[in-house]
């Protein structure tokens, strides 16, 4: 079953399309990695999603509700269930690290602060990040902020994820950091996924791993196929997709576009 489904979109700014009349679809558990160059519609299919966006023509469907055509009032409980992760992080740099992830939880009301504390505590530990509790954004590393955005994303248990450009600028140690945290949202959590990124090294790891649990413990092991892996590729290019297969189809592709953004 697809939780995200996108019918014959367009999209088009200042007169030119942006996303051409674009299908595609992300299954339960799934993650799927969106790759192409500046400009291809990769950030715009993600507004989509969350409805941020409307398309010209086509349907968005959204754990098999159109939403295309949807109020915000109708939006905000299905925006509820889908964790972004922003380029920029965009952290509220006046907050601490413990504010930051249970913001959405403070502004809903619906929680005691106790279990907003709890559920921040539980989010901080997933993502590795429990002594930053009560740092300012400020007092952390550029990996360490992309980790709270993660964390703030996750509160709520989402069972949809977003991530635009999630290690775009990061040292190679703390990219690698932000791929474990998402094969552990795929694998364990079973959390379905839009990965846009530029990192091949990452997008690349994400396709030849998966994350085991045993004993309290997570392990990160190869793959034996593309099958396996819960990973696909889409490559967009002028706002339509150009590929969308395994990693190994993907590697061994003719085409010249895709042989160049490869290389």
């Amino acid at each position: 079953m697809s939780v995200i489904r996108f019918e014959n979109v367009t999209k088009i700014y200042d007169g030119q399309p942006v996303l051409d009349d674009l299908s595609l679809e992300v299954g339960e558990s799934e993650l799927k990695i969106v790759l192409g160059g500046s400009g291809s519609g990769k950030t715009t299919l993600l507004k989509l999603v969350l409805g941020l966006a409307r398309p010209e023509s086509g349907r968005v469907v959204i754990f098999g509700q159109d939403i295309t055509n949807l109020k915000e009032t109708e939006l905000m409980p299905l925006r509820g269930r889908i964790g972004m992760v922003f380029q920029e992080g965009a952290l509220f740099d006046s907050l601490t690290v413990a504010e930051n992830v249970g913001y959405r939880l403070t502004e809903r009301g619906e929680l005691s602060l106790e279990a907003i504390d709890r559920e921040v505590r539980k989010v901080l530990g997933f993502v590795g990040l429990e002594q930053a509790y009560s740092k300012l954004p400020a007092e952390l590393s550029g990996g360490m902020k992309k980790r709270v955005a993660i964390g703030r994303a996750l509160v709520g248990q989402p069972e949809i994820m977003l991530f635009d450009e999630s290690t775009a600028g990061l040292d190679p140690i703390t990219s690698r950091t932000i791929c474990e945290l998402v094969l552990k949202l795929r694998d364990i959590e079973k959390v379905s996924a839009i990965f846009v990124t530029h990192d091949l090294n990452t997008a690349m790891s994400l396709a030849d791993e998966k994350a085991v649990e045993e004993d309290g413990r997570v392990e990160f092991l190869p793959t034996a196929s593309d099958s396996a892996s819960g990973t696909s590729f889409i490559m967009l290019e002028n706002g339509a997709i150009l590929f969308e297969g395994g990693k190994e189809e993907l590697l061994n592709s003719g085409n010249p576009y895709i042989r160049e953004f490869l290389d």
